[in-house]
Formats: structure tokens, C-alpha cells, sequence
């Protein structure tokens, strides 16, 4: 059982208490509002109502919630619940026990799209406290951990809005949830009321853009839920085939997280970010009203929405981008690992090799996928992209870094193949993604600069990393490659990201419900070690918020840069009482997760 019905809810809720509790007087100015005071180390703070406070909800509220969204109002039960006899949930126990479900779980735990379609999992599992995972063992504890307790799942805008009335009027923390893919832990929160908008499905092309702005070429209007390979599938069945911006993995969601943190993908080099292609947003906003975004009309949020934060101005519930053409593309696979030299100085200096082009890479419109260190001394990558280039085209732009290497004398393994459109290669040579794994996740970028005056000090930082039991995940792209200067900055991305030339995703592997030590031991890594080397490897670089550390030194300025004051006064006029959290968004600065990551409280 993973997902009660609203009975389940209602009978749970009697183990609630009824009272509600009118906090006294606003918390920095706000409108008199339901608070939870507590004080750690003298420290005061205004919290978010939780199950077993005074002002969580009654009864009749939940059902008056429930009905209003057609009964998709339900209690969340971790996924793993079937393989245990019991969930011991903050509303109450409930029997959970279900063989034949117990094993569709376990058999399907690291698939991703299982995941996806759960109604609050996430795909990663560290900052759900890796509670309640599938067991052999019925008789262990499941409880709730860091997942959320209620969610609707919305089938119509007006869920979302009610939703979101629901969460500011009782003071909640509020959760979006569409697929659950991020590494940062938005997709979930202890004690949280969730909207899931992955039901949102449509997918709408136009031959030609008739909107807001001055771009009149063919376009995608896409339903908050709908995933990349589902667009990407639809669009190459066009006559011409088409494509658009999309991340790597094709499991991601095309609107909300994604274009709200930038998104970047295998195009970027020729059309910049996703958010640089996106032509309108429908949303639903902290007040709970629907609203149209674009260049003109609520210009400052289409603006902010494009890069500026994910989770923090509004909820997309429909997103319109600008789709090209597709091309013959051509893709080569190259590995380096143990099974060539077992030479750690010589493995290093083919690192520094194909790392030394990624400017001459990226200036020749390649796009990079790789991974470093995944199994200690191994340089994956999979695969080298060559959008609208013939294998011979690739194989030119490839052959100084392949003379370099032979100059070495280490031997590497290469594949090659040749696509009608680049839709075929992705389908092909990107390899898949897996869930149900626990890790901290970080990243930097490198900047063009750094590669150019100082690669040593780069390649420096790869091996503090991985020497420090981590790995990487490189991209490779220019998001000022092919996008005209004058428009990079319609969009809230960060300005350095048009010098960087390589984006990392940085891994320090460590268990959801490991000791408290044990995790404050893994984000020290994380932070002060892993990628501390690469911002001192790379200066000039900066970091992405949808693949990085929560807990970015100077996040602000590593995030956003120059754009971050601008942020700060569209969210405090959009969201000035923090209905929308996510860590390390703009006007986050004073909200915490105090208590051992449990409450969200504002710091008075």
C-alpha cells in the first residue's frame, strides 16, 4: 500500500489534534499567521505547523481540502511500506504488509521512472533519511523519515491553487513535486504537504509562435508533468523532425525545476540554457492566483522564472519553448580505465589531455558527456556529440586530443556511430540513469579563463576529488556559443555561465540514515574538500543550482551572481511570506531547517 486513500486519512487524522491555534502578532512585519515558536542554542525562531502542533489542521479542514480537490488528497506512505508489516506514520499506524507489492518494489527500486511515477518518492533517497527501504525483514521499523506527510495530486490547475491556499492560510511547508528528480532534496521535507503536477501531460506544437515577444518560429507547449522523452519523441515524429533544449537524461521533467534552475543539455551549445528558449509560463503564485508570464505581461517573473531558483516564485503548471530542427548527428564513445594502464601518473596525463580540449571542443559545437573516477581510475565518457556533423567532421574536431593521447602511449577504447537526427543518437549513445541511491551531491563549473591560463591547477582539483573517494560527471558546453550576446541576459542565469566550458556534478556516497556524525563527516567533504578544490581550481567558474551542494559557500554569488539583487526583489514581491521554500533560493537567507533537518523555521 503506498499512497492511502482519504479514508486511510480521515481515520488517521482522529490520532491528530483538532485545535487550532492562532499564533500571536506577525513574524517580521507578515500578517498575524499560525507560528510555532522554538529556540535553539539562543537562537528564536517562527516554524511551519506540523503534525502534533496546535495549528496543524482538523478534521474537517483536510476533508474541506479533499473535497475542493476532487478527493486527490491522500496520505503519503513511503515506497518501501509493502515489504514491512507495519507503517508507523505521525498519523497513526497503518498495515502495510503486501508480498506481491513488496517485491514490484524491490524489483523496481533503482528504475527511475517507478520512481517518477510514486506520488512523493525521490529519486535519490539521501534526504528522505533512506527510511523505509524494501526489506526481507517485515518485522523492521517503517516510518516516515524526511518524506512528506499528505499530497494532492493535482489533475487541474485549480487543485494546485487550492493547494497552495491551503499551505499559506495554515502556515505549511509546501512541496512541488513533478518527477522527484533532484539532487538537493526539494522533492521532499519532513512533515510537508506536497502538490504533485506530474498528471499535467499535454504536449501542443505550433508551426509558428504567436505570443508574447518578438519570436514567431515553431514552438512546444508543454503540461507541467511532461518528461523529456515524451517530447523529444513527439517532436521527432514532426515533418521535419524537431528537438529542443532537454537535460542529459531523458527522464526529466521540461517544465518547472528545470528551466527554474537554467537547464542545460546536449543543445546548449547552439541555443543556450532551456530557460534562454522559454516563450511562456502559466502559473499558479504564493497568492494562489493563475497567472500568464511572459515578455509581456508579469515580465520580472517570466524573467526570474527563467533561471532564477527552482521552487521559489511561483508553480508552473504550462510552459511554452522555441523547438528547431533536428540534424544527422554523429556520436563517439571513449574509455580509458585499468584495462589500459594501471599507470597512475600516465592515466592522469590522458586526463589532463582530453580535458585540455574541452575549449577546442566546445568551440567546435561538441557537446561532452563523461565520468571521472566512478570505479578509481577511469575516464568514461559516453559520448563525444557532434550535432549536424558527419562522423568524418567528428573525427576531425577528436583527431589533435586521439594524437595526443598515441603521443603518450596509453591505448583507449573508442566506438562510433552516425544518426539520421540527433534524436536518434540520444535514444542510442546516452546511457540510462538509475534511482534509489544514497549520496550528497555537489558541483562547479570551469570557466573558459581557467582552462586557458591555469589547466593545471583543474586537472589538480579532478585528482583531489577523487582521491577523496568522490567522482565526477563532466558536460561539456558553451552557453554562449550559439546564442547572441545581446540576449543572454533575458534570462536569471548566472552571467559567468557563458565562460564555462565544462559543468561538474560532484558524488560523495554516504547513507540516508547513517549516524549524524557519519553525515556531518560527508558534507565536510563535500563542501570544504571535494568542492572547495575545484573553486580553487577554477575561480572564475561558478555553480548550478539544480546539480550542486545545498550548502554552497556564498551561494548567492555562486548561484546567481550580478543577477542575485534583481532575484531578491521579484521573490520578496511575489512571495514575500515564504509560501515556496527550496535550500538556497533567493529570500531564503533567514529560513532554516532547525531540529535535525526536521522544522523549516524562519530566524526572528
Amino acid at each position: 500500500m503506498r499512497g492511502g486513500v482519504f479514508g486511510l486519512l480521515c481515520s488517521a487524522l482522529l490520532l491528530a489534534q483538532d485545535a487550532v491555534a492562532q499564533r500571536p502578532n506577525a513574524v517580521r512585519g507578515n500578517k498575524p499567521k499560525k507560528w510555532v515558536m522554538r529556540s535553539v542554542a539562543g537562537a528564536d525562531y517562527a516554524c511551519k505547523c506540523y503534525p502534533g502542533d496546535d495549528c496543524w489542521p482538523n478534521r474537517g479542514q483536510w476533508q474541506k481540502l479533499n473535497n475542493t480537490v476532487g478527493g486527490n488528497l491522500q496520505v503519503n506512505i513511503p515506497p518501501g511500506a509493502p515489504c514491512y508489516n507495519t507503517f508507523q506514520g505521525p498519523l497513526g499506524d497503518v498495515a502495510t504488509y503486501n508480498a506481491a507489492e513488496c517485491q514490484k518494489v524491490t524489483s523496481n527500486w533503482n528504475d527511475e521512472q517507478f520512481q517518477i511515477e510514486l506520488p512523493a518518492a525521490g529519486l535519490w533517497t539521501y534526504f528522505t533519511n533512506d527510511t523505509c527501504r524494501p526489506t526481507t525483514t517485515p518485522t523492521d521499523t517503517c516510518t516516515l523519515g524526511y518524506y512528506p506527510v499528505l499530497v494532492i495530486m493535482a489533475k487541474t490547475a485549480a487543485h494546485i491553487q487550492a493547494g497552495v491556499d491551503f499551505a499559506r492560510e495554515n502556515n505549511l511547508r509546501l512541496i512541488i513535486r513533478n518527477t522527484g528528480h533532484d539532487f538537493l532534496g526539494r522533492s521532499v521535507g519532513w512533515g510537508a504537504l506536497v502538490i504533485n503536477t506530474h498528471s499535467f501531460q499535454d504536449i501542443k506544437f505550433s508551426d509558428a509562435w504567436s505570443g508574447a515577444g518578438d519570436y514567431s518560429g515553431p514552438a512546444v507547449t508543454v503540461g507541467a508533468g511532461v518528461q523529456a522523452f515524451e517530447v523529444l519523441k513527439q517532436a521527432n515524429a514532426l515533418k521535419p523532425p524537431k528537438i529542443m533544449v532537454t537535460g542529459e537524461c531523458a527522464t526529466v521533467g521540461v517544465a518547472g525545476g528545470l528551466v527554474q534552475g537554467g537547464g542545460h543539455g546536449p543543445l546548449t551549445n547552439f541555443y543556450g540554457f532551456l530557460a534562454d528558449t522559454a516563450l511562456e509560463f502559466k502559473v499558479v503564485t504564493a497568492d494562489g492566483d493563475l497567472k500568464t508570464a511572459n515578455a509581456d505581461t508579469n515580465a520580472d517573473l517570466f524573467w526570474a522564472l527563467r533561471g532564477g531558483g527552482p521552487s521559489a516564485f511561483a508553480v508552473i503548471v504550462e510552459a511554452s519553448y522555441k523547438i528547431f530542427e533536428d540534424k544527422p548527428s554523429a556520436g563517439l564513445h571513449l574509455d580509458i580505465d585499468q584495462s589500459h594502464t594501471t599507470n597512475t601518473t600516465l592515466f592522469w596525463e590522458a586526463v589532463r589531455v582530453f580535458h585540455g580540449y574541452s575549449t577546442h571542443f566546445v568551440d567546435n559545437g561538441l557537446y561532452v558527456y563523461y565520468e571521472l573516477g566512478t570505479t578509481g581510475q577511469n575516464l568514461h565518457v559516453h559520448p563525444f556529440v557532434g550535432i549536424g556533423k558527419t562522423p568524418e567532421e567528428l573525427q576531425a574536431v577528436l583527431e589533435p586530443m586521439f594524437a595526443d593521447l598515441d603521443g603518450l602511449g596509453i591505448t583507449y577504447t573508442t566506438s562510433e556511430a552516425d544518426f539520421p537526427t540527433f534524436y536518434d543518437l540520444y535514444q542510442a549513445m546516452f546511457e540510462g540513469e538509475m534511482a534509489g541511491n544514497s549520496a550528497l551531491t555537489g558541483g562547479w563549473t570551469i570557466a573558459r579563463q581557467d582552462v586557458e591560463e591555469n589547466h593545471p591547477a583543474v586537472i589538480s582539483a579532478f585528482q583531489t576529488v577523487v582521491s577523496a573517494g568522490s567522482f565526477l560527471i563532466g558536460h561539456m558546453w558553451s552557453a554562449g556559443h550559439g546564442l547572441p550576446e545581446e540576449q543572454w541576459g533575458d534570462s536569471a542565469v548566472n552571467p559567468r555561465f557563458r565562460n564555462v566550458v565544462d559543468k561538474l556534478i560532484t558524488i560523495v556516497p554516504v547513507a540516508g540514515n547513517a549516524p549524524l556524525a557519519d553525515k556531518a563527516a560527508a558534507q565536510d567533504k563535500l563542501t570544504n574538500v571535494v568542492d572547495a578544490a575545484l573553486r580553487e581550481g577554477s575561480p572564475n567558474g561558478c555553480a548550478y543550482i539544480n546539480e550542486a551542494d545545498p550548502y554552497e559557500p556564498n551561494w548567492q554569488e555562486a548561484f546567481w551572481g550580478e543577477t542575485y539583487s534583481r532575484l531578491l526583489e521579484i521573490r520578496q514581491k511575489y512571495d514575500p511570506d515564504g509560501v515556496f521554500y527550496a535550500v538556497s533560493t533567493p529570500g531564503t537567507e533567514n529560513w532554516e531547517q532547525i531540529e535535525t533537518g526536521t522544522r523549516l523555521c524562519l530566524k526572528i
